[in-house]
């Protein structure tokens, strides 16, 4: 067992914990399985960790950040509104390469909520997307790219809602979803409705 730096070792068991709890489930899951997936000791975990419930909680907070983390990347050099709307609308983490199995571990606290540090993990994650997504609505708004019909705020919902939707349909492997015979995707759909056809200033 190699020793490593205490922030490289809490990432790690992370990560071991992420494909871990992805695949057997966070209730079935034991810290003795993780102790050896991660190449550790359980006492290792514990030192980081005071019990799975709190690993649980560092996952969803973590996978909070990197959403955000991710969605800066992705808009980096886009400056008109509409098409950074475009590229979020286009870019959800549910179903992405980097945050699908983060993102199954996180759907798994819906049978977790009534304990109440895990609620208050999730309300914080949620919170902290509706609040990106809201702030980059508005600022299409005042570009008069989108619609000011309804507040930002709901419009913000109006992507979570379906973003989830959309997001637990992949992780259920729900032949067909989210496309019709025609081939028009519900991104597709969603996109036109918030910022119009490429060229349109809505």
């Amino acid at each position: 067992m190699s020793r490593l730096p205490a922030a490289e070792r809490r990432e790690q068991l992370l990560d071991c914990a992420a494909k871990l709890f992805a695949k057997q489930g966070y209730a079935r899951a034991t810290t003795a399985q993780l102790a050896k997936s991660a190449g550790v000791t359980e006492p290792i975990i514990y030192r980081h960790f005071k019990s799975k419930r709190d690993l649980f909680v560092a996952l969803i907070e973590r996978t909070g950040r990197q959403t955000l983390e991710q969605w800066e990347r992705d808009l980096r050099g886009a400056t008109d509104p509409a098409d950074r709307l475009r590229r979020l609308i286009g870019d959800n983490p549910m179903v992405s390469e980097e945050g699908r199995d983060a993102y199954r571990v996180f759907l798994q606290a819906i049978s977790e909520v009534d304990d109440e540090k895990i609620q208050q993990a999730i309300a914080r994650h949620i919170g902290s997307v509706h609040e990106f997504l809201t702030a980059e609505l508005a600022k299409a708004q005042q570009a008069h790219r989108v619609t000011t019909k309804y507040s930002a705020e709901m419009l913000g919902w109006l992507m979570i809602n379906i973003g989830m939707g959309y997001g637990v349909l992949s992780a259920m492997r729900i032949p067909g979803h989210g496309k019709d015979a025609s081939g028009v995707h519900v991104q597709d759909v969603l996109a036109r409705v918030l910022v119009g056809q490429r060229g349109q200033s809505g």
